[in-house]
This record gives C-alpha cells, structure tokens and sequence, in this order.
C-alpha cells in the first residue's frame, strides 16, 4: 500500500515464498508510481520493519511516510484555543 496526503493505491502481488519486504516494494514498482516515497521505511500492518524481513501469506506491506506532526503538540494546541467547560474553582 502506497498513501500520500491526496491520493493512496493498493497494489496486490502474489509472490514466492521467502520474498523480503524490499523485494515485494520493488516487484510492485512503487518508487516508479510515487518517486517522493523512495527511501521510505518499511512497514507490516504499520510497523517499521528492514526491507530484509522474510514475508509470510497475507502480510500487507506499506511504506511508512515520515510523521509531519506531533500528536500530541496538535492535541495541546487545539485544547488551547477552547476554553475549559469546567469550572477549577467550583465544585
């Protein structure tokens, strides 16, 4: 699975068994379909994984874009725009 902010392909192989990860990227010529990924991390399922990694049936490999912003920070900075429905002086 290939996803960019606008636009995602799924792309299914059947491969032999003992095929890696980095293999199956490149048997389905993702970096040829979306250059701006090259480089990318390996993942199963949404884990990081080495392009190494011995492929089983049924594993969905993606390539993991780098995280653009933090959870967290986002979180805080929305919570900070509303102001609290609860009251910190009353009961």
């Amino acid at each position: 699975m290939a996803a960019l902010a606008t636009r995602q392909e799924v792309i299914s192989l059947d491969v032999p068994e003992g095929t890696t990860a980095g293999e199956a990227i490149a048997l389905a010529g993702v970096t040829g379909r979306f250059p701006e990924l090259a480089g990318a991390e390996a993942g199963l399922w949404g884990r990081a994984v080495t392009p190494a990694r011995v492929l089983r049936e049924g594993d969905r490999v993606e390539l993991l874009r780098p995280v653009s912003a933090d959870a967290k920070s986002m979180r805080r900075e929305r919570a900070a725009l509303r102001p609290s429905r609860r009251s910190r002086t009353g009961p």
